[in-house]
């Protein structure tokens, strides 16, 4: 009996620590990113709201490279041009490519749309990222207050890294049709819905990048088309 109260002892404690280190691992601090800010011609950045050590866009990076472009971060964040403004029936995409994962679990990239008052701290957008894990999530933001559209879920058409130093290409796009909207990953279909799915949210509005923290891409074929 003392052995096996003592691996029940063993498991709970263990179980703790489990959960204890998972927080911690969706807790890591935003880093700094030297010599940030946005130099993309044309295109501007926010760092999203209520950022815990007061970290702004200009603790990231988003600078032009090659025919793309490359966005390192600092604090979670949007990136838009305000040329890039979706109206009606249209498509917003981009390719992202990650070298490696820069921290201990991954972090995502995608698109967003529908975006209002993205340069205050009461933004509006509906977003579609992947993960290099295999995941995707759809969220937004109403007023500066995110909420769960689709929580991290897996896809099969997800590309998934091999490894924590691995490169792994993900190709993201909204397609937005009369009041409904459908995000495509790889080519395949993850989710879609109706503004009523998202609040009575317009589909309307800025288009752009979507980053989270502590990640590194190179951004290729952004492009918004009707």
């Amino acid at each position: 009996m003392r052995v096996v109260k003592g691996l029940v002892v063993a498991g709970v404690i263990a179980g703790v620590m489990s959960v204890a280190a998972g927080a911690q691992e969706q807790q890591d601090a935003d880093k700094k990113v030297a010599g940030g800010g946005v130099t993309a011609k044309g295109w501007q950045g926010k760092a999203d709201p209520g950022n815990k050590q007061g970290l702004t866009v200009n603790d990231s990076k988003f600078a032009s490279e090659g025919s793309g472009y490359r966005v390192t971060t600092g604090p979670a964040g949007v990136y838009w041009n305000p040329a890039n403004v979706g109206k009606g029936d249209f498509t917003v995409k981009a390719t992202f490519k990650e070298p490696k994962q820069t921290y201990n679990h991954p972090h995502p990239f995608g698109v967003f749309i529908g975006g209002t008052q993205l340069d205050t701290d009461t933004p509006s957008m509906i977003y579609c990222v992947a993960y290099r894990d295999g995941n995707y999530t759809v969220r937004q933001f109403t007023a500066g207050k995110p909420s769960q559209v689709v929580r991290r879920t897996v896809h099969e058409k997800v590309a998934k890294a091999a490894g924590q130093d691995a490169e792994v290409t993900q190709e993201v796009a909204f397609t937005v049709k009369g009041d409904k909207a459908e995000c495509s990953i790889n080519g395949a279909v993850v989710w879609s819905g109706s503004t009523a799915d998202v609040g009575g949210a317009s589909f309307d509005g800025q288009t752009g990048i979507r980053v989270s923290h502590n990640s590194d891409a190179i951004v290729s074929s952004f492009a918004l088309s009707k």
